[in-house]
């Protein structure tokens, strides 16, 4: 595999529907998939068999260069979701991502404000997410989500306009 392309891993972070989704596809498409959910509470059930792997905290999921992030629930606390992206804009990721509605500035923007990181690096977090097909259930938001994804990694533009 070329260095762009090198092995796909996808780290979901916040159990959500989306996530189950983002798993299912994304096995196939041969990622090796990885949940980051802090709140042990949200974990319904056992691990389910599409080869995802469960941690509590993002850097043990030991993201590198052919690693996309994607925080799957924009509903969560803005200290929770800002702590997350700065964390996950010190490491090495290839993609960081997030979902919500195009049409409203994200959560996430004020709160990476509030602790202090840089417009550049908030810039680096991508929302919308995904390909512009209209999505609305978690099955298409993952498919979209993940086209999107392969388009970037093939630097192919893939529709992002909204």
């Amino acid at each position: 595999m070329s260095e762009q392309s090198g092995p796909r891993r996808l780290i979901a972070v916040f159990a959500s529907p989306v996530a189950e989704m983002l798993f299912r596809f994304g096995i196939e498409l041969g990622y090796r998939t990885v949940l980051v959910e802090p709140d042990p509470t949200r974990l319904a059930g056992t691990p389910r068999p599409h080869g995802d792997t469960f941690v509590s905290d993002l850097m043990a999921a030991e993201p590198d260069e052919h690693t996309d992030i994607l925080l799957t629930d924009h509903h969560r606390s803005e200290a929770e979701i800002g702590a997350l992206l700065r964390e996950a804009l010190t490491g090495k990721s290839r993609w960081i991502g997030i979902l919500g509605n195009p049409r409203a500035e994200g959560p996430h923007v004020a709160a990476l404000r509030d602790l202090g990181v840089p417009e550049a690096e908030i810039a680096r977090v991508h929302r919308p997410v995904g390909l512009n097909i209209g999505s609305r259930t978690p099955a298409e938001i993952a498919v979209a989500t993940l086209a999107g994804l392969i388009a970037d990694r093939n630097d192919r533009p893939g529709g992002f306009v909204f």
